[in-house]
């Protein structure tokens, strides 16, 4: 979770690893095994790295669903099933001039 949330919260302020590291005063090798679960910051780092994300430190653990989550993916799959069905009726179409 710590991962995710690190990843996201950077890049909800259009960080990258790098401008991550270089505000809290760390590698960008050391974001990225944190990133990637290879690394656990100790505790002053996780308080200093919330800071620097600009948010409060229980936020890099905690777990938050989007209620408008699994509407958003009903959504997409009905938009990406009508252009399918679509483009099958215009190919239809076209064939059956040939």
């Amino acid at each position: 979770m710590l991962a995710a949330n690190l990843k996201e919260n950077r890049r909800k302020l259009g960080m990258t690893q790098e401008e991550l590291a270089e505000k809290a005063s760390v590698s960008t090798h050391y974001i990225a095994m944190i990133e990637t679960c290879k690394k656990y910051p100790k505790p002053d780092m996780l308080e200093h790295l919330a800071k620097t994300l600009e948010i409060e430190s229980y936020k890099l653990f905690s777990v938050e669903s989007d209620p408008n989550e699994p509407l958003e993916h009903l959504h997409q799959k009905i938009v990406t099933d009508m252009k399918q069905i679509v483009n099958e009726a215009v190919e239809k179409v076209i064939n059956s001039k040939k």
